[in-house]
């Protein structure tokens, strides 16, 4: 009888998959990568069937190869991926465009403007609860339309990464109403549905997929998908998540006042709340269950700025041991980094600056600095943004109970150590950290019935504790003052070199 649940999770540098048990064992995983494309400055984008749906499939022929395990094991599938990004499709389901990613490709700052102007920043503000950014997706749905004339003639649907893979295995066009969130100002954040309110001049709503919730059932799977992926035909698939909301599942954030940090390809922050609280600075959504919401935020380049470091700086080192000699070396750092200072703004930055214009920056250099000493300095550059991130929720009235830390990043202690100095927070960690693959596997279980709720704890397990040293808060507190004010001197500079 089926009864295995299937997790998925394509993010920006790699995909993940898990084969689990009901009582969340996991009993396969697998691991795809793929690249990014950055055809211009400010530009990220994916080629959705050359690396979504390739991806899918290839994990899932992975997981399910009959030894032991095959398709008609599994009673649901539930996906994740990057969001929100634009992809348009034409009459018959088929991108027409590379896929344009979530925030950190920030190529609409002048539809932004022109939304801004046409129906007032703060209307829309009242309207979708947080601001327009290089997140949202109604400023790229209208650079769509305004440079791509003739991709737009033929676009008859627009979809996001997550939405296009529960498609391509359904033939259902279905978004979770978190990444819907995004999608403003195409949604209504107190009725948590679309609307055609400001869709003047961008797209009608109903070219947009069918609102759901996370663990709701969005279809099953096609005969034409079963015999790509190995899944039997008629399994039931989630409506599923972003990644970052499938992440905070995996780990058990899932109450208000829980807080998760992944550190990923970029860091992004998600606070449960019961109720939404509107603010300039962050991103209020929907949450992954009925009724649910939460407050997003996200750093543009952390975990792809250490891969930069590898690839450019410590080509030298073995492709398989770069990252541990990396950490080890930095740990043998002091605090401060010996002068170093980094901004982290290699893609511009989300929030709390909101600045695609950002550039990164390596200050203090001299001639004693050696290569240990600038990765420190990275890994402190990224703990100072999230530090500036927390402190945002803490001055628009947030409630953070508890911080969990998750991803690539949270793999090893340095980083996370630095973290909570800098910060002055504890981060607790879990003992099993598998990524947003395993939230979907428990959002599976509960679309299908397999599981409850209330099974979290037991699939998350226990947690360990990092703690912060007072002994160095004084070395961060100034480092942290200095990060802040040389943004603020930076800026002009930044921005002018932003356009050469």
């Amino acid at each position: 009888m089926s009864s295995l649940l299937l997790g998925l999770d394509v993010g920006t540098y790699s995909s993940k998959g898990v084969l689990v048990s009901p009582d969340g064992e996991v009993l396969r995983s697998a691991v795809v990568e793929h690249g990014i494309e950055l055809p211009r400055p400010g530009w990220a984008e994916h080629d959705a069937d050359g690396v979504w749906w390739r991806d899918t499939v290839a994990l899932t022929q992975q997981l399910l190869d009959g030894d032991p395990y095959r398709g008609s094991d599994v009673a649901g599938v539930a996906l994740s991926a990057i969001g929100p990004c634009l992809l348009p499709l034409d009459v018959a389901g088929r991108p027409l465009r590379k896929a344009i990613l979530y925030g950190v490709d920030s190529r609409a700052g002048e539809e932004i403007a022109l939304l801004n102007e046409r129906w007032g920043e703060d209307e829309i503000f009242a309207f979708s609860g947080m601001r327009l950014t290089s997140q949202a997706v109604g400023p790229k749905i209208l650079w769509l339309r305004r440079h791509e004339p003739e991709v737009w003639e033929r676009t008859e649907r627009i979809t996001t990464a997550s939405s296009y893979l529960v498609y391509k295995l359904t033939d259902e066009h279905r978004i979770d109403r978190h990444t819907a969130s995004h999608f403003m100002p195409l949604y209504n954040l107190a009725a948590h549905e679309w609307s055609g309110r400001y869709a003047e001049g961008l797209v009608g709503t109903d070219r947009l997929p069918q609102l759901g919730w996370s663990d709701e059932v969005a279809g099953t799977v096609t005969e034409a998908a079963a015999e790509m992926t190995g899944l039997r035909a008629g399994t039931p698939v989630a409506v599923g998540a972003v990644d970052a909301l499938s992440e905070a599942i995996s780990v058990g954030v899932i109450s208000p006042g829980d807080l998760m940090i992944m550190y990923g390809s970029t860091t992004f922050f998600i606070l449960v709340l019961e109720d939404p609280l509107p603010n300039k600075v962050t991103w209020t959504t929907a949450g992954a269950f009925h009724g649910q919401h939460a407050l997003a935020a996200g750093m543009a380049t952390t975990g792809a700025l250490t891969r930069w470091f590898r690839d450019e700086l410590a080509r030298d080192l073995p492709a398989d041991q770069a990252y541990g000699r990396l950490f080890t070396e930095a740990a043998g750092i002091a605090p401060g980094a010996e002068g170093l200072l980094v901004l982290p703004y290699f893609s511009g930055e989300r929030t709390p600056i909101d600045d695609p214009n950002a550039r990164g920056v390596i200050a203090g250099l001299d001639l004693r600095h050696r290569r240990e000493h600038l990765f420190r300095a990275v890994l402190e550059g990224v703990a100072y943004g999230i530090r500036h991130n927390l402190e945002s929720f803490e001055a628009i009235g947030a409630p953070i109970k508890r911080i969990v830390a998750v991803g690539g990043g949270a793999q090893g202690d340095t980083w996370l150590r630095i973290v909570s100095d800098v910060a002055g927070r504890t981060q607790e960690v879990p003992a099993l950290t598998i990524g947003a693959s395993y939230g979907d596997a428990f959002l599976a279980g509960l679309a299908t019935g397999q599981v409850r709720h209330e099974a979290l704890s037991q699939w998350v397990g226990e947690y360990r504790a990092v703690e912060p040293d007072p002994v160095v808060r004084t070395v961060y507190d100034a480092g942290y003052a200095r990060y802040v004010e040389l943004y603020r001197a930076a800026r002009p500079v930044l921005h002018a070199l932003s356009g050469v």
